[in-house]
C-alpha cells in the first residue's frame, strides 16, 4: 500500500468482509499527493442499479421522475480526489460498462445528459468476491476487471494473521479511552489468549466491536476474560486436522469438528457452509443448536 501510494494507478483491494478494506483505501489516499483533496466511498452493493448509477455519476434535471434539479455524481465531486468503490463485484452489467469508460476515457456522463465531463479522479476498488470466478459466471465483465486490477492488494482474514490480534487491540483499546476521555484498559493475559484462540470469522471489525463491549463491561483498569463475548471464550471443537487426533473420537465429534472446519473456511458464514457441505442451511443451522455452537 506504501508503494503504490504515491501512484495514481488503479488499486483493487481484495478480502473477506471486515478485514479493513477501507481502512488500506483511506492509507493510500493518506500517502497520495492527493491527500488534501476529497476522499469519497460508496458501498455498490448498498443500491438499486438507478440510485447507484445517479451517485455515480450524477444526474440532470427532468431525466427521471423525481429529478427536480441537476446532481453532481461522486466521480466529479471527487475530482483531484480518491473515489472508493466498495464491494464493485455486486454491479450489475449495465453499471459496469459505464465505470469501464470512466476508467478508460476518464470521464464521466450524467444520467439523461448528453455531453460528458471530464474528471481527475484516482478509483480504488474493492470485493470480498472472487472476481475470476464471477468472469467466468458470466457475472463481470473480464475488461472491467483488468482496469480495476493495475495493482491488486489482498488483506487476509484474521485468523490467518493472529500476530496482528495485539497490535489492533492495543490500538482499539487506546482510541476507546481517547473517546471515553479515561486511561486506557489493558488485557489480562488470559484475555489476550482467548483473543488469540478465536477464529475471528467476522475479522477486524469483529474484534473491534468485541473490545468496545469488554471496555464498557470491565469496571477496572484491566480487561477480565468474562467481559468478552461468550463466542469469543467459549470451548470449542478440536481441529479436524490437529498434530494430535483425538483418541478415538465419536461419529458426533467428527461430523463438529467437520462443520467447524468448513465454517471456518467460509469465513463463518453459513450459507457458504451449508452449500460446501451439501445440506440446506436450516439442517445446518440444528446441528449448530444442537452442539452449542449457534
Amino acid at each position: 500500500a506504501e508503494t503504490v501510494a504515491p501512484t495514481d494507478s488503479t488499486v483493487l483491494i481484495t478480502g473477506e468482509s471486515g478485514t479493513g478494506k477501507e481502512v488500506i483505501a483511506r492509507y493510500i489516499h493518506d500517502l497520495s499527493a492527493r491527500t488534501d483533496h476529497s476522499f469519497l466511498s460508496i458501498n455498490c452493493g448498498a443500491l438499486p442499479e438507478s440510485l447507484l448509477e445517479s451517485e455515480l455519476f450524477g444526474h440532470v434535471k427532468g431525466s427521471f421522475t423525481g429529478a427536480v434539479k441537476d446532481k453532481t455524481g461522486l466521480f466529479a465531486a471527487a475530482d483531484h480526489g480518491t473515489f472508493f468503490l466498495d464491494e464493485i463485484g455486486e454491479t450489475t452489467p449495465s453499471t459496469q460498462v459505464k465505470l469501464l469508460r470512466v476508467l478508460q476515457q476518464r470521464e464521466v456522463i450524467p444520467v439523461g445528459a448528453t455531453e460528458a465531463q471530464p474528471v481527475n479522479t484516482r478509483v480504488l476498488a474493492a470485493t470480498n468476491r472472487d472476481l475470476e470466478e464471477e468472469i467466468k459466471r458470466g457475472a463481470f465483465r473480464a475488461d472491467l476487471f483488468y482496469r480495476l486490477n493495475v495493482i491488486a492488494v489482498h488483506l487476509p482474514p484474521l485468523r490467518q494473521r493472529p500476530d496482528d490480534i495485539p497490535l489492533l487491540a492495543e490500538g482499539f483499546l487506546a482510541r476507546s479511552a481517547q473517546l471515553r476521555q479515561e486511561p486506557v484498559k489493558e488485557l489480562a493475559d488470559d484475555t489476550l489468549d482467548a483473543l488469540m484462540a478465536y477464529a475471528w470469522p467476522g475479522n477486524v471489525r469483529e474484534l473491534e466491536n468485541a473490545l468496545e463491549r469488554a471496555v464498557i463491561l470491565s469496571p477496572g483498569d484491566r480487561i477480565r476474560p468474562d467481559a468478552l463475548p461468550e463466542r469469543v471464550t467459549a470451548r470449542r471443537a478440536e481441529p479436524f486436522v490437529a498434530e494430535r487426533p483425538p483418541v478415538s473420537p465419536t461419529l458426533e465429534a467428527v461430523e463438529r469438528a467437520y462443520i467447524q472446519w468448513v465454517l471456518q473456511n467460509e469465513g463463518g458464514n453459513k450459507s457458504r457452509a451449508a452449500d460446501m457441505l451439501g445440506i440446506d442451511p436450516s439442517t445446518l443451522y440444528r446441528k449448530l443448536a444442537r452442539y452449542g455452537d449457534a
